[in-house]
């Protein structure tokens, strides 16, 4: 991408004009094949600063959803605006560099570098975003940075300085993923389903202290769950059924 496009990515992005984080307006998006899976989706808004719970049963949409709120697809039909984006507009390449500069995404199954240091995994988005890189800046040495973040999300010292991801626990795994994902405080804030394999009490300190750490960047939450019993650490919830309509069937 040229650096005038990067610089008008980065400008539209960080638009303080635009009401919302996320806006949708009559989306539509086929899945192509011999079965295609459609999903059509007339109105959602995400609050600059929300936290929002979007409901939804496997196969009913929700990484169709995830994909074109992070604009790994564009809709057939529709407008998706993002940051004051319309994501549609932009190349291939140009969506990628928006996505790393400005979303912080914990996958469901946390995709860490199972041989790199937690510093290295946390740091990871710093290398492919400029704008990340220069945020965290402000702040110190990326690498404190990184350490700071781990240690305020429960991780010990010790296991900062000298374990590798591949010895980490489940919960301590899930803590550098959020720290991967929050570091160069992007703007909003995506979690696919990444309490699934917690406990009550460990599901609870850990969105407590993911909140206190988005909240403080003025970070939108997204996170994508089946499980109603977490609706309470949020300000919003959303079914995706009540807001989407999903087709299966074959091309006519």
């Amino acid at each position: 991408m040229s650096d005038l496009l990067t610089a008008e990515v980065g400008r539209q992005g960080e638009s303080a004009g635009s009401p919302d984080a996320v806006s949708f307006a009559n989306v539509e998006y086929t899945w192509p094949g011999s079965s295609p899976f459609t999903l059509a989706i007339s109105d959602f808004t995400l609050a600059r600063g929300e936290k929002l719970l979007l409901l939804g049963p496997s196969g009913s949409g929700k990484s169709t959803f995830l994909s074109l709120l992070a604009g790994i697809v564009v809709p057939d039909k529709g407008k998706i605006a993002v940051l004051g984006t319309d994501m549609a507009r932009l190349s291939g390449a140009a969506r990628d560099r928006f996505r790393v500069d400005h979303f912080g995404i914990i996958f469901q199954m946390f995709n860490l570098l199972p041989y790199g240091s937690l510093i290295d995994n946390v740091l990871l988005p710093l290398h492919f975003s400029r704008t990340r890189r220069n945020r965290a800046r402000v702040h110190g040495a990326p690498d404190d940075v990184a350490a700071e973040l781990l240690t305020t999300l429960g991780i010990d010292k010790t296991v900062i300085a000298t374990a590798k991801t591949a010895n980490l626990s489940v919960g301590q795994q899930q803590r550098v993923a959020a720290a991967r994902a929050l570091i160069g405080s992007p703007q909003i804030i995506v979690a696919d389903e990444p309490t699934s394999a917690l406990d009550r009490n460990t599901e609870g300190t850990f969105l407590n202290l993911l909140f206190a750490q988005s909240g403080s960047a003025g970070a939108s939450v997204i996170m994508v769950s089946h499980d109603e019993s977490l609706a309470r650490y949020f300000d919003r919830i959303v079914r995706l059924d009540d807001i989407a309509v999903a087709t299966r069937g074959a091309l006519s």
